[in-house]
């Protein structure tokens, strides 16, 4: 057989393997780069979500996003949902994964109830939570009435229930920053553990130069997943205290179901659509090349 024939041959393999893409584009394309595209189409306009015509009025609707008090009520509570969870996450699913490398009894065990949470729906998870903090027969309140302390109305409370969101949001996924943490710590050899007991090396030592370096690869899936995961905080968010009291806990994600859906305001509510993915842009993205600049250096 000639050189040129394999050369045919490899190309043919190479071509036909392309048409086995073509589902997976036709899919993103049609679910998730149209919907995004016609996004920004109705930012530019004054729709209202239900009518069959709407108007083009260029840039109004961003300058009145930027001008917009809540805008930026919504884009700091995301970011608290965001970045908070994504630091109680990593450093309790870190925790968890430290542990449960060691030579523990009921390791399979614990692993499976951390882990438990992750396969409940974050609105059922966000309903069972609200049972605890809720001021009316909840169960945090009687347990303060139990002890003789007046009850606390939580979720309504702007300075607490933010707080409250992320404590939902990190126990129901942590689970998830445990196992990817656990796997990049099983793939460390021992021998560097050896080596740094022989030179006399403190634990706190071995974890700084030895395993903290070496997880960077995990670390940077997980921050990474969980500051997407954060930013488009929802369903707990609807559950617990539905963006209330006022806008006082929305996220992005819960302003725009309210301006589309209540108010009937799809255009402003793409408008703050846009203005998410940008921020999901930055951040992922930052946080992707810092994590990964310092897996080189590992």
């Amino acid at each position: 057989m000639s050189i040129k024939t394999i050369k045919k041959r490899k190309m043919g393999e190479t071509s036909s393997l392309w048409w086995m893409y073509l589902p997976a584009f036709l899919f993103v394309g049609f679910f998730i780069v149209y919907p995004f595209l016609n996004g920004i189409r109705i930012s530019f306009t004054d729709w209202n979500g239900f009518s069959q015509t709407s108007n083009f009025i260029g840039l109004d609707q961003y300058t009145r996003m930027l001008t917009d008090p809540d805008t930026w009520t919504v884009v700091r509570n995301t970011l608290l949902y965001g970045l908070g969870s994504t630091i109680f996450q990593n450093i309790v699913g870190l925790a968890y994964a430290l542990l449960l490398n060691q030579s523990i009894k009921f390791k399979a065990v614990t692993r499976t109830i951390v882990y438990l949470p992750v396969i409940i729906s974050p609105l059922i998870m966000g309903y069972i939570w609200y049972f605890f903090f809720a001021y009316q027969g909840g169960a945090l309140n009687d347990i303060f009435m139990w002890l003789g302390m007046e009850p606390i109305n939580a979720l309504s409370n702007p300075s607490l229930n933010i707080w409250i969101i992320v404590f939902v949001n990190t126990f129901q996924f942590v689970g998830i920053a445990m196992i990817i943490y656990l796997a990049g710590l099983q793939s460390i050899s021992k021998e560097f553990y050896e080596a740094a007991d022989i030179d006399g090396a403190t634990s706190f030592q071995q974890f700084k130069n030895i395993t903290l370096p070496l997880i960077m690869p995990s670390v940077t899936i997980n921050m990474v997943i969980n500051i997407i995961g954060g930013l488009k905080l929802f369903d707990v968010i609807i559950s617990l205290t539905s963006g209330g009291p006022g806008n006082a806990s929305q996220s992005m994600s819960t302003f725009m179901y309210d301006l589309y859906f209540s108010r009937q305001d799809a255009g402003y509510a793409a408008t703050q659509g846009v203005l998410m993915m940008v921020i999901i842009l930055i951040l992922s993205l930052t946080a992707l090349v810092y994590f990964r600049r310092k897996e080189v250096e590992a």
